[in-house]
């Protein structure tokens, strides 16, 4: 294995996994605020799983995100 190549691809999926990721939490907080769902003022509850095909390998993070 190419240990340099790895990390590079592991890198551009994890920075594709932000970025998308980010992008649809604000599209749908957006849409709650505008039609009431949500205030503005809420701690959203948040999870991620990860898993990957092929590998026994499932990852979960919880959080919170806070809006006000």
């Amino acid at each position: 294995m190419n240990q340099e190549r790895f990390n590079l691809e592991l890198r551009k999926f994890l920075k594709e996994v932000g970025v998308t990721s980010q992008r649809e939490i604000e599209q749908a907080v957006e849409r709650a605020l505008a039609d009431g769902r949500l205030k503005g003022n809420e701690t959203l509850s948040a999870r991620m799983v990860l898993t990957i095909d092929g590998l026994d390998v499932a990852h979960e993070v919880q959080g919170a995100i806070v809006l006000e």
